[in-house]
């Protein structure tokens, strides 16, 4: 990963390809049941509208296209370190700019999200992860176009007619029909945010730092994302493409950890207290503790079946292993989590449950964090007990609480913990 030591926490999760249980997850979607390379669209019940009007879009089947990128870059995991990376490009230059944005995306409907997700037409080029730093034209384009803050106009040529090979991925949000590259060029002068251009040009910047930098400035975290995932950030020597799953989940760790080291200085929050937000087919339940910084990440799908949720979790020191279990989810959870603690100036233990429901579709991991994200900006239920707090999140979640229970790491260790204060009590 450019410019992260690869001994960091960071490094390993931009480096951590694709996990199976993100895989698996997919199997309860009802798009396309795991089988991202033969999308099920003609037969999913939720999005049948959506396929007629992807079929009756003959620009989406043009070898040739103009419009304005939202803007908005994807490099491929695949076949990794030789990767394919090119812009995101729809047919029209009105109303571009939520198409990559999706701190925006919460209020609309799934299909309204699909909709302009699937007219994104996904230009290809097979370029290895170090050409990032010495680029072609194409590539040169692509990174130009992926630092604007505006929606950019585009000319793409394509030797073929592009195809949609399954939109679907386990982090990312999903794309439409893509091709490969024969000609790509800018149609204006990009609007590049000048922190965004100092950071790029700083060839002596560490990714985290920049990452950091650009965050506490004001930078959408989508724009970030897609600086660093072409190649933009850190280091000279060490600069080169993140597949976009990767970046996602690395951008989630690194601004994490930034504010963690805040978090830790500040005292404990003084009561439970539970949040909450359902939208998009999820449903995100967070419980913060007063105790020192702890957190656990729950998640559960397939609820007909009930299951044991998914879990992951970490204490004070953090983690030295990649969340297995909930992959890049356990980031995008975290973080709001660390903001709303950084905000507060307060330190606390925290437990995010997270419930998967039927119409749920894989939009990648952005929907926890920003669900997460809503559900904090609400008022808060505050209780004096654990018992208390975990009664109100019984009828805040569809699963039996006795099955989260079973899961969480973090009830287990609190059961068994006595604090000075409840000696303190007693005496």
């Amino acid at each position: 990963m450019p410019g992260v030591p690869m001994t960091s926490t960071p490094a390993r999760a931009a480096g951590v390809p694709t996990r199976e249980i993100e895989v698996e997850r997919q199997l309860s979607c009802s798009v396309c049941f795991g089988d991202w390379k033969r999308c099920r669209l003609a037969t999913c019940p939720y999005l049948g509208g959506v396929r007629k009007w992807f079929m009756d879009q003959p620009a989406l089947s043009s070898t040739s296209l103009f419009g304005a990128s939202p803007p908005s870059a994807f490099v491929g995991s695949w076949n990794y370190p030789k990767v394919l990376a090119g812009p995101l490009v729809p047919p029209a230059r009105e109303g571009t700019a939520i198409m990559d944005a999706s701190e925006t995306w919460l209020g609309l409907e799934l299909g309204e999200i699909l909709r302009f997700r699937l007219s994104l037409v996904r230009g290809k080029a097979q370029r290895p992860v170090e050409a990032a730093r010495n680029p072609d034209k194409i590539l040169a384009t692509t990174q130009e176009e992926a630092m604007a803050a505006r929606p950019v106009d585009m000319e793409l040529w394509l030797e073929k007619k592009p195809t949609l090979q399954g939109p679907f991925s386990a982090r990312a949000p999903p794309t439409g029909p893509s091709g490969v590259i024969r000609k790509l060029e800018l149609a204006e002068n990009p609007s590049v945010p000048r922190k965004v251009d100092a950071a790029v040009s700083d060839t002596d910047l560490h990714a985290n730092a920049g990452i950091v930098d650009l965050y506490r400035n004001g930078i959408s975290q989508s724009h970030i994302t897609r600086v660093f995932s072409v190649g933009l950030l850190g280091t000279k020597k060490r600069r080169r493409l993140v597949p976009t799953e990767w970046s996602i989940t690395a951008v989630d760790d690194i601004l994490g950890l930034d504010l963690l080291g805040r978090v830790k200085r500040n005292p404990e929050i003084d009561e439970y207290r539970v949040f909450g937000h359902a939208e998009l087919g999820n449903n995100v339940q967070v419980l913060l503790m007063p105790t020192s910084w702890m957190f656990e990440g729950l998640e559960a799908f397939d609820l007909e079946a009930d299951p044991v949720p998914l879990s992951d979790h970490e204490f004070y020191r953090g983690r030295k292993t990649y969340p297995t279990a909930l992959a890049g989810a356990y980031h995008a959870a975290r973080l709001p989590v660390l903001e709303y603690l950084t905000r507060e100036r307060r330190q606390a233990g925290a437990i995010v449950f997270m419930e998967v429901y039927k119409d749920w579709i894989p939009l990648g991991v952005w929907r926890y964090r920003e669900i997460a994200r809503a559900a904090l900006a609400s008022p808060a239920e505050k209780f004096e007990t654990l018992d208390q707090a975990i009664d109100s999140l019984r009828g805040r979640l569809r699963l039996r609480i006795e099955r989260w229970l079973t899961a969480s790491h973090l009830v287990r260790f609190l059961a068994r913990q006595k604090r000075l204060s409840d000696y303190a009590t007693k005496a």
